[in-house]
């Protein structure tokens, strides 16, 4: 039985396509198997993120918010260990104070590691002694502060703005974000 020279070529054209086709796939594997992230996650729009969340805050206390008194910006915290941040803690931070700047506030920043957050006595949250003290020099009215928690894929953050004195909560606003490479690094504490 003899082929007709047409079908032989499609035969060997299909061949080599599929051929081709593997190589290449191999070729693209460039992450192990084995590691955790071989998922391929994608980093999430922190400053996307970080801006949405300033502006709910503000709008949740946008009545009782002075423009002419100005606000604290804190360091974000790793929930597990308040006296512990990160690049990424310290990022959102300054993207929060960014927002509040755009909206028309002075922002005074703290870029600072240790009593940048809130101490915990008898199951109560009171704003450290740090902060209340240069909430005085200042005059501000209020403080932005935040959490963060890393998960596998994602990670949470809670944002709060709370009143100078009184430490009431003015605002409150969580969210989450995918973990990718760069936000992994961003993550890893100091």
């Amino acid at each position: 039985m003899r082929l007709k020279r047409g079908t032989a070529s499609k035969q060997w054209l299909g061949f080599l396509k599929s051929a081709l086709m593997v190589i290449f796939l191999v070729g693209c594997e460039t992450v192990p198997p084995s590691d955790p992230w071989a998922k391929g996650v994608a980093d999430g729009n922190i400053i996307g993120a970080s801006h949405q969340a300033a502006e709910a805050l503000f709008s949740q206390a946008s009545q009782g918010l002075d423009r002419n008194k100005p606000l604290i910006a804190a360091s974000f915290v790793n929930i597990d260990d308040l006296e512990e941040t990160s690049s990424f803690g310290r990022i959102v931070s300054q993207q929060f104070s960014t927002k509040f700047t755009q909206l028309g506030f002075n922002v005074v920043e703290m870029l600072v590691r240790r009593n940048i957050y809130i101490e915990q006595k008898g199951g109560e949250f009171l704003l450290s002694r740090e902060v209340q003290v240069l909430g005085e020099v200042h005059d501000a009215q209020a403080v932005i502060v935040g959490t963060y928690a890393a998960g596998k894929n994602s990670v949470f953050v809670t944002a709060k703005l709370i009143a100078a004195k009184g430490n009431t909560v003015m605002a409150s606003f969580d969210y989450q974000l995918p973990v990718g490479s760069n936000t992994r690094d961003l993550l890893q504490a100091d």
